[in-house]
C-alpha cells in the first residue's frame, strides 16, 4: 500500500469514528436534556400523529422557514434537496451490486450538484447582503459555507471537467468497508475532494450542522399543545416527586 493510500485510509477511518461517535454523543445529550415546560410553537397539533405530521412537513418542506422568509426558504430548500440527491447518488460507491433505486437516482444526483452550489451561494450571499444576518455571522459560518461550496465545486469538476478513475475509486471505498484496502486514485482534484469530505465529517459533530438531528429534539416542534388536558412533568421532575413520596 502506498503512503498516499495509507494516509487517506487512516483519514477516513478517523473521520468516520469522529462522525459516528460525535453524532451519537450529541443525540444522547439532546435526549437527556430536560424540557420542563410545554412550549410548542402555536398553532400546534394536540395529538401524537399531528406532531409526527408537523415534523414531517418541517423536515421535508421547511414549513416554518417558508412562512417566515420565502427567498431564504428557496435557497435553503434547494440546497438540502440537492444535497440529498447527491448523497444518494454516492451510495453507488459503497454497493456491489448497486441497488436499483440508486441506479435510478444517478442522473438526478448528477445534475443536482448545480442546485446544491446555487443554493449554497444564495445562503452565503445573505450573510453579506442582509444587515441583521451579517451582524450575527461569525467566521465559522463563512468557513462552513466555503467548505460546503468547495466540496460541491470539486465534485462537479470530477464529474464534468476532469474525470477520475471511477472503478479505482469504487474499489478504494469498498475496500474501506471490507478492510480489503485498494489504492486511492492519485487524481489531484479527487484527493482534494476526498480531503474536504473527511474534514466535513470531522467537524460535523461540533458545528451548526447538528441542526440535522437536533430538529427532532426541539420542544417547540416535537411537543403536543395539550397543557390544559394533560399535566406535563419532565422525567427528572417525576423522579423527584417519586423520591419525596
Amino acid at each position: 500500500m502506498t503512503a498516499l493510500t495509507l494516509v487517506y485510509t487512516g483519514l477516513f477511518y478517523l473521520a468516520a469514528i469522529i462522525l459516528i461517535g460525535g453524532i451519537a454523543y450529541r443525540i444522547y445529550e439532546y435526549a437527556r436534556t430536560p424540557a420542563p415546560l410545554v412550549i410548542p410553537t402555536t398553532p400546534a397539533p394536540t395529538t401524537t400523529s399531528g406532531v409526527a405530521l408537523r415534523m414531517t412537513r418541517e423536515v421535508v418542506l421547511f414549513e416554518s422557514l417558508f412562512k417566515s422568509n420565502k427567498w431564504i426558504w428557496l435557497f435553503g430548500w434547494l440546497f438540502h434537496v440537492s444535497l440529498a440527491l447527491v448523497i444518494l447518488r454516492h451510495f453507488r460507491y459503497f454497493q456491489e451490486p448497486v441497488w436499483f433505486w440508486v441506479e435510478f437516482v444517478q442522473p438526478f444526483g448528477k445534475y443536482a450538484s448545480f442546485g446544491m452550489v446555487v443554493g449554497l451561494a444564495g445562503l452565503w450571499a445573505r450573510r453579506f447582503l442582509v444587515d441583521r444576518v451579517r451582524y450575527i455571522s461569525t467566521p465559522s459560518d463563512h468557513l462552513m459555507l466555503a467548505l460546503l461550496l468547495a466540496i460541491g465545486a470539486s465534485g462537479m469538476m470530477i464529474t464534468f471537467v476532469a474525470h477520475t478513475d471511477i472503478v479505482a475509486l469504487k474499489a478504494f471505498t469498498l475496500g474501506l468497508m471490507t478492510f480489503d484496502w485498494h489504492p486511492v486514485p492519485a487524481d489531484p482534484i479527487l484527493l482534494i475532494h476526498l480531503a474536504l469530505v473527511a474534514l466535513l465529517m470531522i467537524i460535523f459533530p461540533v458545528s451548526k450542522l447538528l441542526h440535522a438531528p437536533g430538529v427532532f429534539f426541539s420542544p417547540t416542534r416535537n411537543q403536543k399543545d395539550n397543557p390544559r388536558e394533560t399535566r406535563h412533568i419532565a422525567p427528572w421532575a417525576a423522579a423527584m416527586e417519586r423520591d419525596r413520596a
